[in-house]
């Protein structure tokens, strides 16, 4: 539940439109609700400023549906990140307007309108195969309110691509860097610029990347100062983080 719920709500009560019975049953949930498989955490957005986000790797389909089924009935917006063809067919069935992003592997729903950020974050990725980690980044940083830029495919194999991108790059609040492979475009774009740059490794790469594992060391161990790093493929994680700075 969102802040500006409960003030509303307790204002409608100081007013005398809105009795305590009925206030109670809109509060009843607050700070959780038990689902019996799950407990979702209804004061999240009220403590952090951002809703529970729904990680189904690993939850069944009927688990995936039960918690949105709950989760629709507070009419706040809502993120599933790695999401599944069966699951999302699933909940399509129970929200029909649910938004199924195949590449980031999203469901997002939306009841409340989002007003984005003036200021920006800047997605880049080194490659192309990088592209299904910055989507999860990005539908993150816009569900949350942020407007985003996506800069792809401008990796050191051929870094002047990225030259030309400079001037819109700069003009961004914070940076999300995308890279598998050796995992080095982080570091470049850390020492030219004067914004913070959350550095994603991903585990794109052939056998001595070690599934990312490469590239994470190679961000953690990076010369670039105002540079941090996520865990590996976690594109969820770095659009979250983008999204505080971008609103500090």
């Amino acid at each position: 539940m969102h802040p500006d719920d409960i003030r509303r709500i307790l204002e409608d009560v100081k007013k005398g439109s809105l009795d305590t019975e009925s206030a109670y049953n809109q509060l009843r949930d607050l700070p959780m609700a038990d689902l019996g498989y799950a407990m979702i955490d209804n004061h999240r957005a009220m403590r952090t400023g951002y809703p529970e986000v729904i990680f189904c790797s690993g939850k069944s389909v009927e688990h995936v549906n039960g918690i949105i089924e709950h989760m629709i009935t507070k009419n706040s917006n809502i993120l599933a990140t790695r999401v599944t063809k069966e699951m999302s067919d699933s909940v399509k069935q129970i929200c029909p307007d649910a938004e199924y992003n195949a590449l980031a592997r999203t469901i997002t729903i939306r009841r409340e309108p989002v007003k984005l950020t003036e200021t920006f974050i800047a997605i880049i990725t080194a490659g192309t195969s990088d592209i299904p980690v910055a989507e999860e980044a990005s539908v993150t940083a816009e569900i949350f309110g942020n407007k985003v830029e996506r800069i792809y495919d401008v990796g050191v194999a051929g870094i002047h691509r990225i030259f030309n991108k400079f001037d819109k790059i700069r003009q961004a609040r914070v940076l999300i860097v995308i890279a598998g492979m050796e995992g080095a475009l982080p570091s470049v774009i850390g020492g030219l610029v004067d914004k913070p740059v959350i550095a994603v490794p991903t585990s794109i790469g052939y056998g001595a990347s070690f599934n990312g594992l490469a590239a994470l060391l190679g961000m953690l161990t990076s010369c670039a100062s105002g540079l941090s790093v996520v865990n590996i493929d976690n594109g969820f994680g770095a659009g979250y983080l983008a999204s505080m700075i971008n609103k500090l």
